[in-house]
């Protein structure tokens, strides 16, 4: 079997626990405990990033329960936004969430390793926060969701997230604990040896322009003037 099979394989096993009861808890149990107490990065600090970039046309890869697109701030009153997963009871909880908005998106159900959708159009703004420490291989083998990305990027647009580092980060003994554990029996995370270092060098490729912040153990990201293709 080859490594990108493997790959996939671990990425849709990866996917697969997030059904029904576990998504009921999600915003409690990992959006505010989780994401305050153990990486440190509260999801008041991500619902400002989110507001600081969202375009007009937004694509959201991994939206979980879409909490933060649900409660985000739109730049226009009429926002277009599609949906990027490999679980289709993350893109039916979001959907329901962003229709209670008056918004409605569009899924897609797909791997963030793939090709996009070939008339999935062009986009103001793409995100994939808390995905990348979930998605098997190393940088070199992730950086190609950058390069998917960033041919659906308008010229002017933003591919914007956020991902817990193993390496490079503020870990405490208790974040360090659980980012073991889930990269080890639970097979939640795929994040070992994903460091700062890395991840600057994984966007510089696709993109000219890359600001990385560290807060906790979470690298927040923002990657601007996509290089394309035959550009």
């Amino acid at each position: 079997m080859s490594a990108s099979a493997v790959h996939t394989q671990a990425e849709k096993a990866g996917a697969t626990p997030y059904r029904r009861a576990l998504l009921s808890v999600y915003d409690t149990v990992v959006l505010r405990w989780s994401n305050t107490l153990v990486w440190r990065y509260p999801r008041e600090r991500l619902l400002a990033h989110y507001n600081s970039h969202l375009g007009g046309r937004h694509l959201d890869i991994g939206p979980g329960t879409g909490w933060y697109l649900q409660h985000a701030t739109y730049p226009t009153p009429n926002p277009v936004v599609e949906l990027l997963d490999l679980n289709p009871n993350t893109l039916q909880m979001t959907t329901a969430r962003l229709a209670d908005r008056g918004i409605t998106a569009a899924a897609h159900t797909g791997s963030i390793l793939a090709p996009l959708p070939a008339d999935i159009g062009v986009f103001d703004s793409v995100a994939a926060n808390f995905v990348l420490h979930c998605v098997p291989g190393t940088w070199a083998e992730k950086a190609r969701a950058f390069g998917h990305i960033a041919q659906v990027m308008a010229d002017d647009g933003v591919f914007f997230g956020s991902t817990i580092l193993d390496t490079g980060a503020h870990h405490t003994p208790l974040s360090r604990a659980l980012n073991r554990l889930y990269n080890g029996p639970i097979k939640l995370f795929h994040n070992r040896g994903d460091d700062l270092d890395g991840l600057h060098t994984a966007l510089a490729a696709p993109f000219e322009e890359v600001e990385i912040t560290v807060v906790g153990s979470v690298a927040v990201f923002a990657a601007r003037r996509p290089r394309r293709l035959g550009s």
